[in-house]
């Protein structure tokens, strides 16, 4: 099978079965996220609002590039790419 690899921030791993890593088919972001629902639905609450948009707070990259500045949940995830979740960290 044909696979991309997602990791998962130390913040976010308790809602994905403690792990640092899972495992997607290719898709675009949106359709890793609801792969990903079907086994941690916890996890992907805390990605996306009630009406299915990413979270202000909450970043995701495929390779070094943030969907937000490709075609956001609609960017197209590749076999064999890396998607990084990566929530803003604020403090001062």
């Amino acid at each position: 099978m044909t696979e991309i690899v997602v990791k998962i921030p130390a913040a976010l791993q308790a809602f994905a079965g403690g792990q640092r890593e899972l495992r997607a088919a290719p898709g675009t972001v949106a359709e890793v996220l609801q792969q990903l629902a079907s086994s941690h639905p916890q996890l992907v609450q805390r990605l996306l609002d009630a009406e299915g948009d990413l979270r202000p707070f909450v970043n995701i990259f495929v390779g070094r590039v943030n969907v937000r500045d490709l075609r956001g949940l609609s960017t197209q995830v590749i076999t064999g790419e890396v998607v990084t979740i990566l929530p803003a960290v604020a403090g001062g």
